[in-house]
């Protein structure tokens, strides 16, 4: 409504000193124009300008000094440094953890390959323990009948003396070695305690009878010998 009245007639404006003017509605438009662009950028600036001013201040606020960065920075890396030693300190922890575990794992596999070779005859030894004992007590029977009186029995005696000798050979070519006589010191490791004989004569805790002979494979026991021991009445 206004720009209406603006156009339809001329606008008079009273100066005190210049009298009455007269101004067109163009000219007066343009000007009211300029007048609001003029009053919105100086209001644009301005805030621009406190907006600027309030910015510097908060980062100000929040920029430490130069002495005050560098002893952060410096405490950061000290930290980080601290840091990286400890995980340093652990992985050298597992790494050694690591390797611990793989040479006991090479050792026991090592020991176990050992000891398979070893011992891999213990079954079949054992199983020829009786047959050993078996020969012994042949030859003892034989030992209380007179020689030279019966030739064939000569003879059988003859074969199993040369059978016991020969298995002896084998045994003690694969490791296996006798052990248990009269006189020795009792050990429970290698002997089994069957009964006690009272003799003042002999040392207590000697064996004083051999029931069963003990064998030992490689120094490991297969079959602990079947004794008496000697105590003091």
């Amino acid at each position: 409504m206004l720009r209406r009245v603006l156009v339809s007639a001329p606008v008079v404006v009273s100066q005190p000193s210049a009298g009455k003017l007269a101004f067109s509605a163009k000219s007066l438009q343009k000007a009211t124009a300029f007048a609001v662009q003029r009053r919105f950028l100086c209001t644009n600036q301005k805030e621009s300008a406190e907006a600027e001013v309030k910015e510097a201040e908060e980062v100000d606020k929040e920029v430490p000094s130069d002495a005050a960065s560098d002893e952060n920075v410096e405490q950061s890396l000290e930290e980080l440094n601290k840091a990286l030693e400890a995980q340093v300190r652990d992985m050298k922890n597992k790494v050694l953890r690591a390797y611990a575990d793989e040479e006991n794992v090479r050792r026991i596999a090592k020991r176990d390959v050992e000891n398979a070779r070893v011992y891999a005859n213990t079954k079949f030894a054992k199983s020829l323990l009786d047959v050993a004992d078996n020969l012994e007590r042949a030859l003892q029977a034989a030992s209380a009948e007179k020689q030279g009186e019966n030739k064939p029995f000569d003879m059988l005696v003859e074969g199993v003396t040369m059978t016991h000798n020969q298995l002896k050979k084998v045994f003690e070519s694969h490791g296996v070695v006798k052990y248990g006589e009269v006189g020795e010191q009792f050990d429970p490791t290698l002997h089994d305690a069957l009964f006690q004989i009272p003799d003042p004569e002999k040392p207590e805790g000697t064996i004083g009878q051999v029931l069963k002979a003990g064998y030992k494979l490689n120094d490991r026991v297969i079959r602990a010998a079947e004794v008496g021991t000697i105590k003091q009445p």
